[in-house]
């Protein structure tokens, strides 16, 4: 899945992102780390990985979006 950085912190490598419909889903620590990012500046493209529907969806795995 597809989403655009929103917000980041780079002190506790979490944020949010916006999917392409306007939803903000939070990601955390782990799945900042399990992409192997340093950084993520608001605006970039993502790819994600969620676990989880509605409002117990999970992000997973936030990477850049490579084409």
């Amino acid at each position: 899945m597809h989403a655009t950085a929103y917000t980041y912190d780079a002190e506790t490598r979490s944020g949010q992102v916006l999917l392409d419909d306007g939803t903000p889903v939070p990601f955390g620590t782990a799945a900042f780390d399990a992409g192997g990012l340093r950084l993520l500046r608001p605006g970039q493209r993502v790819r994600i990985e969620t676990e989880g529907e509605g409002d117990a969806r999970k992000i997973t795995l936030v990477t850049l979006q490579t084409f």
